[in-house]
Order: structure tokens, then sequence, then C-alpha cells
């Protein structure tokens, strides 16, 4: 009855069939070629938009919602892989690490835009872009090559929660640079989102044990549903306020600790998996493909120098926990990819137009970034190994 009344739902059934079916073909190649499967679901995307190969006709807007959630479960689930004590943890041990990684790779994203001749708040953007690692590529890297275990990698988690941490700041402050008129504005939209993003945060390092008690539920379905309805209640209220909902619905799920943090990951890991690739399907669908080859020489030039700064950072980290040289290696390579952070900072770029030419740039940059970061640090294995042979440690 639903279908024969409303003449465009079978077409959007059938756009959506189509787009879930390209992304399995995507996922499958990325598996069996060992890469990430971000590039090949931004090539996609970018296959499927204006220009592409197949324009969608119906399913867009459903798409566009199904970005939105997409960022809040990526958010979500990553806040469930952290304590609050954890978090506390990891700004003492790797503060100095971190602010020099802040340094390193933000500042080339940051020239990038000048140079280019984008304004401040653009080149901004751009180097938040360049700054943060993609911390779902890295942990799937460890889990395949099996370094979870290895010395080196507190090093490297210690870094990627201090990188979600300065995000979870930044986020809000670049949002409200993107949409505020004026000096004042801007200054009242950054403290009102700061202070959103203060008491989630609060709220969840100190009520986080109570939290968890409300949420838990010995079944699955009311499980699942508390906790989604959590938060996009408290995400689209953040967004009502000026704070990105996202980073607020990171918080929810820092407040989760314990065997409800551990059934909610269990749950919420295939609507994830199916929301995250919608999201970056959905971002593919805003950039113009044609605007990607004029940019990719910039791109790859920003890829190379932040590859190395990365790489950099990461090894010093390494280097001042007492690990060899091999290992610090594999800490530097395994950093190098990009994905989620970047592509969400591109999106609220690209949503108020803030450069024409930043999504193509950002595109272009992950591409690479999230293709390359994972090669790199598979190659880095058997360098580490013939280093480690020299050595005789």
């Amino acid at each position: 009855m639903i279908l024969a009344a409303t003449g465009d739902v079978p077409v959007t059934l059938v756009e959506l069939g189509v787009v879930l079916l390209v992304l399995a073909v995507a996922g499958r190649l990325a598996r069996r070629a060992g890469v990430s499967t971000i590039p090949l679901y931004l090539l996609a995307g970018l296959t499927l938009g204006e220009g592409g190969v197949l324009e969608l006709v119906t399913a867009r807007d459903f798409i566009e919602t199904g970005a939105e959630i997409g960022v809040i479960l990526l958010l979500l689930m990553l806040g469930l892989e952290y304590s609050g004590e954890e978090l506390v943890g990891s700004l003492r041990t790797s503060r100095r690490a971190g602010v020099l990684d802040i340094v390193l790779n933000a500042t080339p994203g940051v020239a990038a835009g000048f140079l280019l001749g984008w304004d401040a708040t653009a080149a901004l953007f751009l180097g938040g872009i360049t700054y943060v690692s993609s911390s779902g590529v890295v942990a799937k890297v460890l889990e395949e090559l099996g370094r979870i275990g290895n010395r080196e990698t507190p090093s490297v988690l210690s870094l990627l929660i201090f990188e979600d941490l300065v995000m979870a700041v930044f986020l809000p402050v670049a949002a409200s640079l993107a949409v505020a008129s004026g000096a004042g504005e801007t200054v009242i939209d950054v403290a009102i989102a700061l202070a959103a993003v203060a008491v989630a945060f609060a709220i969840a390092l100190r009520f986080g044990d109570q939290v968890s008690r409300v949420v838990s539920s010995p079944s699955n379905e009311l499980l699942l549903l508390t906790v989604l309805g959590a938060a996009f209640l408290v995400a689209g209220g953040a967004e009502q306020v000026g704070a990105p909902g996202a980073v607020v619905a990171l918080l929810v799920g820092i407040a989760l600790s314990g065997r409800a943090a551990e059934r909610t990951r269990v749950v919420l890991t295939p609507l994830r998996d199916l929301f995250a690739a919608v999201f970056f399907v959905f971002f593919g669908l805003e950039v113009d493909p044609a605007s990607v080859p004029s940019v990719l020489p910039e791109a790859a030039a920003l890829a190379v120098v932040t590859a190395a700064t990365k790489v950099l950072i990461g090894m010093w980290a390494a280097r001042q926990a007492g690990i060899g040289l091999p290992g610090r290696l594999r800490a530097g390579t395994v950093l190098v990819a990009r994905g989620e952070f970047s592509i969400i900072l591109a999106g609220i770029a690209l949503a108020e137009g803030l450069e024409p030419e930043l999504g193509a740039v950002a595109a272009a940059y992950v591409l690479i970034m999230a293709s390359a970061g994972p090669v790199l640090t598979r190659f880095a294995d058997p360098v580490a190994q013939r280093l480690q042979a020299r050595s005789g440690s």
C-alpha cells in the first residue's frame, strides 16, 4: 500500500540497493588489497554524484540523513573505546608528544590553505584535516598485523586519544567559526559550544558509572534503543545550542563503561559500519569528481609532507617511552592514515560553503593517506625486522 501510494519509494529503494551493492563490492576489493575501505567508499560516492557515472535521483535525502547518523555513530563508538580515567591518563603521559603533533601536522595544512589563497577559517579547517590520524584505520591495522601487544602500541594509542580529545574541542570551535558572521557572534558561538562540550565531558568523567547503570539492560534490543535514543537526543540538543552533536555523542560513549560499554559495542558495530559507509559515500556525493584531478598535485604534496611529519612524531613518542628503532618505525608509520575526522571536518566546511576547492582537496588527500597509511606500515614491518636483526636487540 505504501509503495503504491508513494511513487518515489520504489525508485529510492532501487537506488539504495545499488549504493549498498557498490559499497559491498568496494569493501571486498579493499579487503583483498589489504587497504582501508574509506578511500574506496569515497570513490563510490564520487561515481554516484553529480558528474559521476550514475547520478542518484531520489535517494540523496535519505543518504544525507544516514550520513548524519553515521557521524554520530562513528564518534559514539569511538568514545566507547575509552574510559574517563584513560583520557585523563593519556593527557598526562602524551601531552608533550601531543602538542608537538599539533605543531608538526596542523601547520602544513594551515600554511597550504594560505598558499592556495584561502581565508583563515578555510586554512584552519585544512590544518585540522591534516592533523588528525584515523583512529579507526589505525586500530584496524594494529589488530590485523597482530601489533596490539607490541611495546610501542601504548605510545600510539596515547597519541590517538590525545588527538581525539583535541578534536572534541576543535570541532565545535571550527563549526562556530564556519557559521558566525562577525567577531562578536563568533566569540559567543564558540563559548556556547565549548561550554556544552565541557558540561558533557564533566558528566562523562564524574557520573560515568551512574550513566552506565541507567543505560544497562539484559536485553540487547532495549540496550540498543536506550543508547541510540540518548545519543540522538543529546546530539540534537547540542546542535540546537551551537555545539556539534557528534562531539557530544563521543562524550556519551566515554560516559559508558564496563559491561555496558562492551555490550553496546557489540550491538552497535553493524549499524556503525553501515551508516559510516553511507557517510563516506555522502561526502563523495558532495564533491564534483571533475574538481579532484586539478587539486591532486597540491593534495599529493601535502600528503608527502604530513606523512613524514606524522612518522616523525610517532617515532619521537615511542622513543620517549624507551622503544627501540624498529618499534619507533612501526609506531610512526601506523599513524600516517587519515580518515573519519578529516572527512567530518571537510563535510562541515562543504555544508557551510567555506571554500569551493576544500572538499576536493580533502577528498584527494584522504584518498591518498587512507590508502598509503596501511601500505606504509606493512612495508615498515619487514624493515623493522631487518633493523632488529642488525641491532641484535
